[in-house]
């Protein structure tokens, strides 16, 4: 489901919310890298984003990436999180 609405969303952002440190495992290409567990710096960090785009949500398992589309929802964004995270994704990744 997550691939096909990027398939179907025109302006859309890929957002990673894992540690520096699970990064180096391997991302989805093109993604945007915000620790969530750094919650000061995710806070301003996610308040310098364009609220017109769509954000897709992930992090290692999709708990961090659902608690991270709670809270930018409630700030105004459109999100959508990738159930199971980078474990159950079946599509590209890339070295970060």
């Amino acid at each position: 489901r997550w691939k096909e609405l990027i398939a179907i969303t025109d302006d859309y952002v890929i957002l990673d919310v894992r540690t520096a440190e699970e990064c180096n495992e391997g991302i989805i290409p093109e993604a945007l890298q915000i620790n969530f567990l750094a919650s000061h710096d995710f806070v301003s960090a996610v308040a310098s984003l364009d609220k017109s785009k769509t954000y897709f949500v992930y992090c290692r398992s999709g708990n961090r990436s659902a608690q991270a589309c709670n809270y930018m929802s409630v700030q105004g964004f459109e999100t959508y999180n990738l159930m199971n995270g980078i474990m159950g994704w079946d599509g590209e990744i890339v070295s970060s």
